[in-house]
């Protein structure tokens, strides 16, 4: 029976780290699951979503940048007597051998001054930066509200 469950638990992690690859890797880090949501033409703002794992000691999310929006900022969401509020973070800390999820309600990278919305179906490129691995650039997937992330595949 014991051959028989590590037979198993190797054939699971052989075929997981394959079926599981990240989208985008630098360093330690992976990003995975990139994505924002879409808005209409006149909103000016929206938000920018993904998974940050890292394979080794602690590193941190420094920076952001693209062309999409006038401005980009990392933020996190936090509650001030009794009312949620964004705030901008300086920098991100992605633990070691850990992983930080930017999604709606917590940490998410924002863009302020969008010339035209997010369109349904468009991508666009944002450059992360982080301290010890350097510089990424990943494709951030625009889809339509209330899709389901929980299993996101790009």
């Amino acid at each position: 029976m014991k051959k028989q469950f590590a037979l198993l638990a190797l054939t699971a992690s052989l075929f997981g780290a394959t079926a599981f690859a990240a989208d985008y890797k630098v360093g330690n880090i992976s990003v995975d699951h990139v994505w924002a949501r879409a808005t209409p033409a006149a909103v000016k703002n929206g938000a920018a979503f993904m998974t940050l794992s890292n394979s080794g000691a602690a590193d941190k999310l420094l920076s952001v940048t693209g062309n999409v929006s006038k401005e980009i900022q990392i933020h996190s969401m936090v509650s001030e007597a009794g009312m949620m509020r964004m705030r901008e973070v300086k920098s991100l800390e992605v633990p070691a051998s850990g992983k930080v999820e930017l999604k709606p309600g917590g940490y998410h990278v924002m863009l302020m001054g969008l010339p035209d919305g997010l369109k349904d179906g468009t991508k666009f490129p944002l450059t992360l930066k982080f301290e010890k691995a350097g510089e990424v650039t990943v494709q951030v997937s625009v889809e339509k509200a209330g899709m389901d992330h929980s299993e996101h595949k790009h």
